[in-house]
C-alpha cells in the first residue's frame, strides 16, 4: 500500500503541511513513521479521510462547472466484477467516478489509496446561464 509524506498528503488535500500535522496529532488522520524516520500517512487511510472530509466549494455564479479536465486525486473505492469496474477518485472537493474494464483496473493497480489522475474528455459541452 502506498504511503504519503505529510507534504504530499497536504498537497493532495489542498491544505498546509501544518494542517496535516495537526490532524495527525489530534488523531483525526492516522500517521506512522517510515524507515527513514519521516511521518507518513497510509494511502488507504488518506483516501478515506479525503472522501469523508471533502467539502463542496460554492460556485458564486450558481452554475456548477469545472474549468479543468484533469483531476489529480486518490482512489477511494473500486468495485469490480469479471468484466467491468467502477473506480471512484476523490480529487479535492470533487468525486470522479469512472467505468472501465476490470483488466484496466488490474493493469493500473488501482485500489484505495493509490494516486491517480482522472482525465475527462467530453464530446459535447452544455452551456447554462443562471
Amino acid at each position: 500500500m502506498p504511503q504519503y509524506r505529510f507534504s504530499e498528503a497536504a498537497r493532495l488535500l489542498g491544505v498546509s503541511d501544518d494542517t496535516v500535522r495537526r490532524w495527525a496529532d489530534a488523531g483525526h488522520l492516522p500517521a506512522a513513521t517510515d524507515p527513514s524516520g519521516r511521518k507518513v500517512v497510509d494511502g488507504a487511510a488518506l483516501a478515506e479521510f479525503a472522501r469523508t472530509h471533502a467539502d463542496e466549494v460554492p460556485d458564486p455564479t450558481g452554475i456548477a462547472r469545472s474549468a479543468r479536465n484533469r483531476f489529480v486525486g486518490l482512489v477511494t473505492r473500486v468495485v469490480a466484477d469479471k468484466v467491468m469496474a467502477q473506480v471512484e477518485v476523490q480529487c479535492g472537493p470533487h468525486r470522479v467516478v469512472s467505468l472501465m474494464s476490470a483488466e484496466a483496473v488490474s493493469e493500473l493497480g488501482l485500489e484505495p489509496g493509490v494516486l491517480a489522475v482522472a482525465l475527462v474528455k467530453a464530446t459535447h459541452v452544455v452551456v447554462e446561464t443562471p
